[in-house]
């Protein structure tokens, strides 16, 4: 498993060097960007057809995974920590929602917690001839903001065979589970 984080860390170095090539992802609402700026950690990593074709190689055993990586032109993943629990503009955090609804995308799924904790789960998807043409994922922990854009012809299978890679959230039957493989 060590080796398998070695050579993905390799794939998004590479990625990273390949992103001036890959084509900018239009549909990142203007809220993400703001958020990124009161970060005091921030990741943003985007990853073309081909990086996405080459880092499914490294489970050859998941045809799911690869059936799926057909259909997807590209993914970008938004990582963002704050210092302190709630330390984001949440003003920032609404105008992602309302940027989607503007644009017509359907919201598939708006998760909440309820114990008064900071927690959101929400999931967009765009609809192309009635079929999913994008999605996107956003996370929001009380220190840390999560967004994953997906481009590309999608089913919900789909989306369901994507959760757990590319540092797209694990998702099993609407429901977030929990990463205990967590870096500090």
């Amino acid at each position: 498993m060590r080796q398998f984080g070695v050579v993905f860390l390799f794939l998004i170095t590479l990625a990273a060097a390949s992103t001036a090539m890959a084509q900018p992802n239009d549909r990142i609402p203007r809220g993400i960007e703001a958020l990124r700026q009161q970060a005091s950690s921030k990741t943003d990593l985007t990853l073309d057809h081909s990086m996405l074709i080459l880092a499914s190689k490294l489970e050859p055993d998941n045809e799911g995974l690869r059936r799926v990586i057909a259909g997807v032109s590209g993914i970008s993943i938004h990582s963002y920590r704050f210092p302190g629990a709630g330390q984001y503009d949440l003003d920032s955090l609404s105008s992602v929602k309302a940027d989607y609804q503007a644009a017509g995308w359907k919201q598939l799924m708006n998760n909440h917690e309820n114990s008064g904790g900071q927690g959101v789960l929400d999931l967009w998807v765009r609809l192309e001839n009635n079929a999913i043409s994008d999605v996107a994922i956003l996370l929001v922990k009380s220190d840390e903001i999560d967004f994953v854009a997906v481009a590309g012809s999608l089913s919900p299978l789909d989306i369901s065979h994507l959760s757990g890679h590319f540092g797209i959230p694990k998702i099993e039957g609407g429901v977030l589970v929990p990463n205990s493989e967590r870096r500090p």
